[in-house]
């Protein structure tokens, strides 16, 4: 099965090297000419030297057989054209960009990427779970920004505290996923009473977010 990796780097080093351990066949697309040398001697991979946005280059390293396209270079709207010519020229059904500005996430999905990830927002999400910063954690978008996953930490006071899942009025378009309790993980039923401490895994689209988090917190966070 043949991934595309669009960049340079340890970063593409590493990704291909799990790629490799798992029985894919990465081809890797760099513009460094001496990055490629050294990519082709340490990886048992395909290398190609070039800009990874050209069609040429997409086709010569087999597009329309891959599985994957990840662009990964320091150049937001780089990663953003490879994408879409993966996907609209190539067909490739599974395309992942790295977004180096986080506020470029949100464009990216809407423009047809599959996944889009910020390296800045998983390592501030990271750092507000652990540090008990934040009563809500975005933890990732998904069916291309159609859906997200958000974790809602209750604490007392809240309304949605003491009440039964009958009780809550959650708007449409909106679903309490899981109650995280201590070390225990339930998929909540209709009788089950929301506890000072839980931690909810609220599945909602982008428009009942924002009601979904004021019938659980009491206010749009």
């Amino acid at each position: 099965m043949k991934v595309i990796i669009v960049g340079g780097g340890k970063v593409v080093y590493f990704l291909a090297k799990v790629f490799i351990s798992k029985g894919y066949q990465p081809v890797i697309i760099d513009q460094d000419k001496d990055e490629c040398l050294w990519l082709s001697q340490e990886l048992k991979a395909v290398v190609l030297n070039g800009d990874g946005s050209r069609p040429v280059l997409l086709e010569e390293a087999g597009a329309r057989e891959a599985i994957a396209v990840l662009a990964v270079t320091p150049r937001d709207q780089d990663n953003l054209v490879v994408c879409q010519l993966a996907s609209k020229m190539f067909e490739v059904e599974r395309t992942l960009a790295l977004v180096n500005d986080p506020e470029n996430q949100e464009v990216f999905h809407r423009l047809g990427v599959s996944v889009a990830f910020s390296t800045t927002h998983i390592m501030a999400t990271l750092i507000e779970q652990q540090a008990g910063l934040e009563e809500v954690v975005n933890l990732l978008p998904v069916a291309q920004g159609k859906m997200t996953v958000t974790e809602v930490l209750l604490h007392q006071g809240l309304p949605s505290v003491g009440r039964s899942m009958q009780e809550l009025d959650m708007p449409s378009g909106s679903l309490i996923g899981a109650i995280i309790r201590g070390d225990k993980v339930t998929v909540p039923r209709g009788p089950d009473r929301l506890q000072d401490g839980d931690r909810l895994l609220l599945i909602s689209t982008p428009e009942s977010y924002g009601p979904a988090l004021r019938c659980l917190m009491g206010k749009e966070v």
